[in-house]
């Protein structure tokens, strides 16, 4: 075991040396990041807080030992797809290696994450988990184990969209059994949206659906469906005589098995060989008369879908943070525990310069993904404000943290060296699996449109602008007042700037979306950044977030210059220890980077 920060009890630190080859095999992930219980614990009451920190502290464990090496192993061994019994009969059946189903034990069983959001008590939680304790739940079981996570959140998401719009039948039928505690009782879920015809394009989706009797059969291919093999699956499909376009699309619900226990009309034609998430199965599929449920009214069939994928993306985005967190954290471990040139790596200039980096990107993601998390939580209790806020939150958090995750994995595998790049290491299958989130439920063109609609038709980017001043207008603390203003001045700026994109003819308004998201996403992180700072040096911990606060302003709030060619940051230097170690750091660290962004 390779222990970073100091804690009491922690392992210490094995003396860098030539020719070591450090991991992060044993620690507990959530006990090496002192950023995750210092954050989270602003959403939460002290009890909860309390209650959570026994849940993240054997979560963290799992993850660091048992889920990281079956994840190693399950990755190695994808499913295999069965087609026909020992008597010639078709099946289709999905067999799972057994490091994947004690992967999906621990999940599903162990840590009841499909189950928390829906039923009370689920890991002696009292009454329903919270969305946000829910996310730093899984954003420390990810860090071993991605592709798992796709199966997890779908069946959480399907149970939850049938709770908002199925009728009460189908909720006694599916509901219970979708979020079960135990593995061997629970029904998986899944989604399916892309055809060959209709991928981006949903509406030009082909499934038909005919009546038959007070139930409906579908008829129709699905191109691409992750979690093959699933117990009940949420599809999209045009009843004869619909209209076209994504209007004329129901939302219907399909058991994989009948309730005579004959399997549903419908064939698994092959599994996806696909680059990362190899552990879990996805398939195609025919659907040849199969019997489905009608879900919600047809009219708004995909409307209701898109509460599914909305979910999903948000999903995708708290998986991408937690690929940066491991990421940085495995890249630390090394460069602290190897030498090179008479030093740790982790002592060289340029090496300090890029842990920093890393460090900031995943902060910086995980501040996001637990806003958005407590955000949908008041916006599932009624809160008109935060279903605005979440509205266009859920689409730019997966936009642009699903794209840095691609970086930050690449970077750290550079870290590592050539191990990175040897599949024994886990850098690549970070690398592998961290392109898939900019991909599973919408490319980032598709979500920028998003983006793009949120704003236009629900004016959702008020919402977040309005948030990002009440945060940095709550600061309290003398030290970040400049830095406060500076992002105040930046958000008026950026309302203008929107004001004026409204008036573009419509070729303009696509082709200003990245910068128009880009500074969206980085004035919103910027504020999180500094109520973080504020908290901090309220509660006496010194102002580390502020210099972080200054580091992320400077790199995006400015573009650089001649003259920071002359003046280089060197709080890498400077302040490296107390920022990996959550030390105190004085105000004083941040003036010249805050100074340089004034104005």
């Amino acid at each position: 075991m390779t222990a970073i920060h100091d804690r009491p009890g922690a392992a210490p630190e094995p003396a860098p040396a030539y020719g070591a080859m450090p991991d992060s095999d044993g620690a507990n992930f959530y006990r090496e990041d002192f950023n995750l219980g210092r954050a989270l614990r602003r959403y939460l009451t002290p009890a909860e807080f309390a209650h959570a920190e026994r849940i993240l502290t054997d979560a963290g464990e799992a993850a660091g030992g048992e889920l990281n090496r079956l994840a190693m192993i399950a990755d190695k061994n994808p499913p295999q797809l069965v087609r026909y019994d020992r008597r010639g009969q078709r099946v289709d059946r999905v067999e799972k290696h057994p490091a994947y189903r004690e992967m999906e034990r621990i999940a599903f069983e162990r840590f009841a994450l499909a189950a928390v959001s829906h039923r009370d008590g689920a890991l002696g939680w009292p009454g329903r988990m919270p969305a946000v304790m829910k996310y730093a739940l899984s954003y420390v079981l990810i860090q071993a184990e991605f592709g798992l996570f796709c199966p997890v959140n779908m069946t959480d998401s399907l149970a939850r969209t049938l709770d908002l719009f199925a009728d009460d039948d189908l909720k006694q039928q599916f509901l219970p059994r979708l979020t079960a505690l135990d593995l061997d009782s629970l029904w998986q879920g899944a989604q399916f949206l892309t055809e060959k015809e209709g991928g981006s394009d949903v509406g030009a989706s082909r499934t038909v659906a005919r009546r038959d009797g007070d139930g409906w059969r579908l008829y129709g291919d699905k191109w691409f469906c992750s979690n093959a093999g699933a117990d009940v699956i949420l599809t999209l499909a045009r009843p004869e005589g619909a209209p076209t376009g994504t209007k004329g699309l129901g939302l219907f619900l399909v058991p994989a098995v009948l309730p005579d226990g004959r399997q549903n009309a419908f064939t698994i034609n092959r599994l996806k060989d696909k680059l990362g998430s190899r552990s879990m199965a996805s398939g195609e599929y025919t659907f040849q008369g199969a019997l489905a449920y009608q879900v919600g009214p047809l009219e708004r069939g995909f409307k209701q879908m898109m509460e599914m994928v909305s979910a999903s993306r948000l999903s995708n985005a708290m998986r991408a943070a937690a690929m940066m967190r491991r990421s940085y954290f495995e890249a630390l471990v090394h460069a602290r525990g190897r030498v090179a040139f008479g030093k740790p790596l982790a002592e060289l200039p340029l090496m300090r310069e890029k842990l920093l980096e890393l460090l900031l990107d995943s902060e910086t993601a995980l501040a996001v993904v637990l806003q958005a998390g407590a955000a949908l939580g008041r916006a599932d209790t009624g809160s008109a404000f935060d279903a605005r806020l979440i509205r266009i939150l859920t689409p730019l958090a997966k936009w642009y943290l699903c794209k840095r995750a691609r970086y930050v994995t690449a970077e750290a595998m550079e870290v590592r060296g050539g191990n990175g790049y040897i599949e024994d290491w886990v850098n690549a299958r970070l690398v592998r699996d961290s392109h898939l989130g900019s991909i599973w439920e919408g490319s980032s063109n598709v979500i920028l449109l998003d983006i793009a609609r949120a704003m236009s038709k629900e004016q959702a980017h008020t919402a977040l602008l309005q948030d990002i001043e009440q945060r940095v207008d709550g600061c309290r603390v003398a030290e970040l007042a400049g830095a406060a203003g500076s992002v105040r001045d930046a958000t008026v700026r950026l309302r203008q700037w929107i004001e004026r994109w409204h008036a573009l003819d419509p070729a303009g308004r696509e082709l200003a979306l990245d910068g128009i998201a880009r500074k969206l996403f980085h004035l919103n992180a910027a504020a999180l950044l500094l109520e973080e700072a504020d908290v901090d040096a309220a509660a006496g911990r010194g102002f580390r977030k502020l210099l972080l606060a200054a580091r992320y302003l400077r790199a995006n709030l400015r573009s650089g210059g001649e003259e920071e060619l002359a003046a280089p940051d060197t709080t890498a230097l400077a302040w490296f220890e107390p920022l990996i170690r959550g030390g105190n750091v004085p105000a004083r660290a941040a003036a010249p980077l805050l100074a340089g962004v004034a104005g």
